[in-house]
């Protein structure tokens, strides 16, 4: 604890031949004490303290010392601090947060430690720190030899906390979080999230009390600005849709198994982590009419080192929702007849999953993602196929969204079906918005028209 109640008291003489002057300070109804061999040495003591109270700095209640004085005897270094940072948050963080965690305090570590001779090669040092003193899953492990050196040099050059309360380091750190391997500029969401992770770093040391203050705020470095509006031009249109859709069916078996697969993202906008887990009793698939799909959960592809059973795979419940959420989607004939045809041809898994890989397990996103490409090469233009339309197949949700918002569906339902926000949803899709407010300003127009 710390306080402010600090009285310090003269210097008075002891029978004592090796420290005959004694210096007395009491924090907080607590007495402390120092002997000393000279008045001398006992004055410039005393007056250490004295400024120290009266420049209105606090004072620990155990040690008696002040704070600036604590933490500079307290030398713990940002390597140990990071691991244990790491430690604290593993337990309740997903997968790919805790991969995101040790990717930015491995950044922030290599920017950090001396550059010159005996500093291990970046790639070694940067697998080392990423793989090993960044995963806590595998702290009490015993790292391969050359990753064993290099952790063995970080933790013997790692500045001390108490060094980093200084705008200029936390500058160097920023502008490495900025950029990727190759030095070019790292996308404005990666720079935020890589900040994000520094700063709640800082902040657990002005906690423990190793920093006065966290020094990111003394830093005048604006984050980049992310896009947050969607690119129309990535915007498949549903004819463009049902091409695509042909292009994945025309491959095979290595496609077939896949249709259905898209199908959910661009008529129910699920997301890719969504679909690879919906499961035969969460359908609701009549012979006519609209359908419906309850979802649950999510199945989003992570490195096996970042999960708790070691599977490349993390089972979670909704993004961004409470674990038992139910997300309900009325899904249209198109998509009933899809998931129809695909349980009819392919069955579910012993899990009740619909969608497996063709090899069996989960589906990977190498492997949808190598069957989009070939699909997008079969059914676009060469225009086309060198254009955003539909680049990724996480556009296909867009797509849905956007179509969504254009055939008149109210924000709020869009929302809803969706499973995001409707500020998210105002923010990124405003484009597709402004031109639905023109339309509805024609309506309303020929509303007075009527009425006239």
């Amino acid at each position: 604890m710390q306080t402010y109640d600090v009285r310090v008291w003269n210097i008075r003489r002891r029978a004592s031949k090796s420290a005959p002057f004694q210096l007395r300070w009491i924090v907080d109804g607590k007495v402390h004490q120092e002997p000393f061999l000279t008045k001398t040495l006992a004055d410039a003591r005393r007056a250490q303290l004295v400024t120290a109270a009266g420049r209105g700095e606090a004072f620990d209640t155990e040690t008696g010392l002040p704070v600036s004085e604590l933490r500079q005897l307290n030398r713990t270094t940002w390597y140990e601090h990071a691991r244990g940072h790491v430690a604290m948050k593993w337990p309740n963080a997903a997968a790919k947060h805790r991969a995101s965690i040790a990717e930015s305090l491995s950044i922030a570590t290599m920017t950090l430690c001396p550059h010159g001779r005996g500093r291990p090669d970046d790639e070694l040092l940067r697998r080392a720190l990423y793989q090993w003193a960044f995963n806590a899953g595998r702290h009490g492990q015993e790292p391969p030899e050359d990753e064993a050196r290099a952790l063995a040099w970080v933790e013997k050059n790692s500045p001390a906390m108490v060094d980093l309360d200084s705008a200029g380091k936390m500058r160097a750190v920023l502008d490495g979080l900025a950029r990727r391997k190759n030095g070019t500029s790292a996308a404005p969401n990666t720079i935020r999230r890589r900040r994000a992770v520094l700063s709640n770093c800082l902040r657990l040391a002005v906690e423990k009390e190793l920093l006065p203050s966290n020094p990111l705020h003394r830093v005048h470095w604006e984050t980049p600005k992310a896009v947050e509006e969607l690119d129309e031009r990535s915007v498949a249109t549903p004819a463009q849709a049902r091409l695509l859709l042909d292009g994945v069916r025309g491959q095979g078996i290595r496609g077939e198994h896949l249709v259905a697969f898209f199908g959910c993202m661009y008529y129910a906008a699920m997301r890719p982590e969504e679909v690879s887990v919906l499961s035969l009793d969460q359908c609701s698939l009549p012979e006519t009419g609209w359908g419906r799909v309850d979802l649950s959960g999510a199945r989003p592809q992570v490195g096996s080192g970042w999960t708790d059973d070691g599977t490349p795979y993390e089972e979670r419940g909704l993004k961004h929702r409470a674990r038992r959420t139910v997300r309900r989607v009325p899904i249209p004939p198109a998509l009933v007849v899809l998931l129809r045809e695909h349980i009819e041809q392919f069955g579910a898994g012993a899990d009740g999953r619909l969608f497996q890989a063709v090899r069996g397990g989960p589906i990977r996103s190498q492997e949808y993602g190598a069957v989009w490409k070939e699909a997008r090469r079969r059914a676009l233009t060469p225009a086309q196929a060198a254009s955003p339309l539909a680049f990724i197949p996480y556009d296909l949700r867009h797509a849905c969204v956007s179509f969504w918002l254009r055939s008149g569906v109210s924000l709020a339902e869009t929302a809803r079906r969706a499973g995001q926000s409707i500020a998210v949803l105002q923010r990124y899709y405003a484009k597709v918005l402004d031109g639905e407010e023109e339309r509805m300003n024609e309506l309303i127009d020929q509303g007075f028209a009527d009425q006239a």
